[in-house]
């Protein structure tokens, strides 16, 4: 297996950062999870285009697109693979022991692993803690992640493979790492990015492709909704079978089946939408 470390692709058991590395010691860094079909990415203008807000908004210098890209190609030239969850890791660099960056640079890493096609519908379950949609993180895909790895662990413990968000206000916000929609009355709505929510880029695709409406949602409209789905890089847009103790049907309902339909249809049109 091979990676992209700093400027060139190196063996994954000869690949180091730094133990100083401000990623490591205080999660001073960022991310994008790209999929990959057959080598090639997807949609990876619009990755990189979040990476670059992510970064502005920790107050990082902005990723070299050109770098990543060149990053990109040949991790996945290097690792040929049929279906894979390309990352990309983007970090303030060896710092002090402290949240004070140093000044040694930035680092950057492309890793690729090999993934399967999810199912067509999955349990989720909400979990007690909540997003806060004022945080100074919010909207921002850093690495970061603990929070979710606990609310993940807490899902998987239920039976579920996501965990589902509120936020301060008692809204609907977001998955772990997915963002939900629900059907009422017919129509498809998500939550607003005011809620808290990450920019998924597969959210955006879904709203555009499928005419899905930015609603303001209370938590508990996930006991009301007549389907519910998820969206993220590696769901595409996958379907949801139970909510906590409420089950749906257990394949996807007709709204969600044509917005996957949808879904299969217009990615495959074009790689880079």
């Amino acid at each position: 297996m091979k990676v992209w470390l700093d400027g060139a692709l190196r063996d994954i058991e000869a690949a180091r950062v730094s133990v100083l590395d401000h990623g490591l010691t205080v999660g001073d860094g960022i991310f994008e999870t790209v999929k990959a079909v057959d080598g090639k990415p997807f949609a990876l203008t619009r990755h990189l285009q979040r990476l670059t807000r992510s970064a502005r908004g920790l107050g990082l210098p902005d990723p070299d697109h050109d770098e990543v890209r060149r990053a990109c190609a040949a991790v996945l030239e290097a690792n040929p693979m049929p279906l894979g969850r390309l990352r990309i890791t983007f970090t303030g660099g060896h710092g002090p022991l402290g949240s004070d960056r140093g000044d040694q640079g930035t680092t950057l890493v492309v890793a690729l692993g090999e993934t399967t096609r999810r199912p067509d519908s999955t349990a989720v379950v909400t979990v007690p803690w909540t997003r806060n949609e004022r945080g100074a993180l919010t909207g921002l895909k850093t690495t970061s992640y603990a929070e979710n790895v606990v609310a993940l662990a807490h899902a998987h413990r239920h039976g579920a493979s996501e965990a589902l968000f509120g936020n301060t206000a008692g809204r609907l916000c977001e998955g772990t790492g997915s963002n939900v929609f629900v059907v009422l009355d017919g129509e498809i709505h998500t939550p607003p990015l005011a809620s808290g929510c990450l920019a998924g880029v597969t959210r955006a695709l879904a709203i555009e492709w499928t005419g899905a409406k930015e609603t303001d949602l209370p938590l508990d409209v996930l006991r009301e909704a007549e389907e519910v789905f998820l969206t993220s890089t590696l769901r595409d847009i996958q379907a949801v079978h139970r909510v906590d103790d409420r089950e749906l049907p257990g394949t996807a309902g007709p709204v969600t089946a044509k917005a996957m339909r949808i879904f299969e249809e217009r990615s495959g049109d074009d790689l880079d939408p």
